[in-house]
């Protein structure tokens, strides 16, 4: 008998250890899209409920409860981008067109109003032939490009029918974003849908490199920094607060040299500058930034004491452009030129050392404040120029 009992209980951990094995993967084909919505046909069926869990309620904590909630609101809003790119332009001369069949990028976006109109990035749409939204209910449509703004990275694009109850995602006031408050990000990185991830704010006011133009780089200013993990497909989705309001889009991510994947910094252009810029691309189709004219260089008490400048903050002007509004105000670039950290840079130029009164620190801060105003506005610099302080009043126009 004692013999029988031992056989038993052998048996019994064996089949629980089987339980635990992993399952053969099978072969399912997939599911076939629904055909494009056309702005004469039914709507889009609603997007049917799914169960998050056989768990009771009470059985989540708080905070997870908080996650599950917002995700089953604000996912609903978020989409996946199929776009495919001419890619014609980058071909040898003689070469035949290459005509893509399929997608050649990927993407996300979420909803902005009831209008149809859905945000995403500029890089993901640059040059598209075709936008494809993928709704969360499994649905795509074809989107038309509204417009796009290259200095901010972002992007409009519309869809002329919506899933039933699909609501816009609300804009957060990101002036108010502090660092160590938490972020949940929405998309579909390497094309998994829907995915969120949390982290928290790690960083106020960076900046990321912007578009190249013959004359010199701008950048974006006053953007946010995450923890929040963020791969290729993120591009274009919301950053939440934990009240599900968009706090920022999406944008980049730091990668170590050769790599490409999240490595514990993402960013995200502010929604105070979605606020700004997606009326007008909505309106116009374009957004026209303010600009100075002026190449520049962070003052710092090392970079001051190794020049012999007599001041060790603010910005160094270097390469004033012609018919600038920085040319038409006065300000004196730098002549000589000279070396940096292995850099090249000129100095013995005007110095900024204020705007409207604000001390500035640095380059960065500088654009973030002149990216605050209007085409037309004029604004009031304070200069250091060889020993004498001044102040000069200049008019921003548009960036050429």
């Amino acid at each position: 008998m004692r013999q029988w009992l031992i056989i038993c209980f052998i048996v019994l951990l064996t089949a629980c250890s089987r339980a635990d094995l992993p399952i053969a993967p099978v072969n399912i084909a997939p599911t076939p899209t629904a055909p494009p919505v056309r702005p004469t046909d039914a709507p889009v069926p609603p997007i049917a409920s799914v169960a998050v869990s056989t768990m009771n309620e009470a059985e989540f904590t708080e905070y997870e409860q908080l996650l599950i909630s917002l995700y089953q609101r604000a996912s609903q809003a978020v989409v996946s981008l199929d776009v495919v790119v001419d890619q014609s332009a980058n071909l040898p001369p003689g070469h035949p067109p290459i005509t893509p069949d399929g997608p050649t990028g990927q993407g996300s976006g979420f909803l902005f109003d009831d209008q149809g109109h859905i945000i995403t990035n500029h890089h993901v749409v640059d040059s598209a032939t075709q936008i494809q939204v993928r709704f969360a209910n499994g649905a795509t449509v074809i989107a038309d490009l509204i417009g796009s703004d290259p200095d901010s990275d972002l992007a409009v694009i519309k869809v002329t029918s919506l899933p039933e109850g699909m609501t816009p995602l609300p804009l957060g006031d990101s002036r108010t974003v502090q660092v160590g408050q938490i972020a949940v990000a929405i998309g579909s990185p390497f094309g998994e849908q829907n995915t969120l991830t949390v982290g928290v704010i790690s960083g106020l006011g960076r900046t990321l490199r912007g578009p190249t133009r013959s004359f010199g780089s701008f950048s974006i200013p006053n953007v946010i920094q995450t923890d929040a993990a963020i791969n290729p497909g993120n591009s274009g989705g919301p950053l939440l607060n934990l009240r599900g309001e968009v706090i920022g889009i999406n944008t980049a991510i730091a990668v170590s040299l050769g790599g490409r994947d999240f490595e514990g910094v993402g960013y995200a252009v502010p929604a105070q500058t979605i606020a700004r810029v997606v009326p007008v691309l909505i309106g116009k189709g374009r957004y026209d930034h303010p600009w100075l004219g002026v190449s520049m260089t962070t003052v710092d008490t090392l970079f001051a004491n190794r020049f012999g400048l007599p001041v060790n903050r603010g910005v160094l002007v270097g390469v004033v452009q012609p018919n600038s509004p920085a040319e038409r105000a006065g300000l004196r670039g730098s002549e000589t030129e000279a070396t940096y950290r292995g850099l090249p840079v000129r100095v013995g130029g005007d110095i900024i050392l204020a705007c409207n009164g604000i001390p500035i620190f640095s380059s960065d801060q500088l654009i973030g404040l002149l990216d605050q105003f209007a085409i037309g506005e004029q604004v009031t610099l304070t200069l250091q120029r060889g020993a004498e302080q001044l102040e000069v009043v200049l008019t921003l126009t548009a960036r050429p």
